[in-house]
């Protein structure tokens, strides 16, 4: 039998870690809750992380490279068209649901990985986009609501088809910042 790619023993660990602190949280979360759910020694987890810790910072920092990279892209593209922007915002938010749902209930994990702070700064930064650069309190407040309901519906509603949840996002996004 083949041995496993230690890029792929990463990504089980990842995947299972994701999973175990979904349900659990990260700090009732052990590496050895960890390696027996994948019927690995808990030396063996510490071969690709050293800690917990780093396990969590090896899960969230796709994530904020993920966003990095779409603010700067649509500032890039700027103007942008308000649905397109809360479109593929939606589109962001989805695919990284999971992290965004540990982030949630895990209070722990937007602080220690610094999330608050950044979702903050990329919503603001996107909704000078999507309002203009001098936007009013009032404006400032339907757009993080738009940005925070968007990341909201794609983590709460996982039991509805994505296309009628995005859909049904986007328009009450819209809505929200629409003049």
């Amino acid at each position: 039998m083949p041995r496993a790619r230690s890029g792929d023993t990463k990504a089980r660990i990842q995947a299972a870690a994701l999973e175990l602190f979904a349900a659990k949280g990260t700090q009732q979360t052990s590496l050895r809750d960890i390696a027996d759910r994948l019927g690995v020694t808990k030396p063996a987890l510490y071969y690709h992380f050293a800690s917990r810790d780093e396990l969590i910072r090896s899960l969230v920092q796709p994530m904020k490279e993920a966003f990095d990279t779409y603010v700067d892209a649509q500032e890039a593209a700027a103007p942008v068209e308000p649905r397109e922007l809360l479109s593929s915002y939606f589109d962001l938010a989805y695919e990284h649901r999971q992290l965004i749902q540990l982030a949630i209930n895990d209070l722990n994990v937007l602080q220690e990985a610094g999330l608050a702070a950044l979702f903050v700064e990329w919503r603001q930064r996107l909704i000078a986009l999507l309002i203009g650069a001098d936007p009013s309190l009032g404006q400032q407040v339907r757009g993080m609501v738009a940005f925070g309901g968007l990341s909201d519906c794609a983590v709460m509603f996982d039991h509805v088809d994505r296309d009628e949840l995005r859909q049904a996002a986007v328009d009450a996004a819209y809505d929200t910042v629409r003049p």
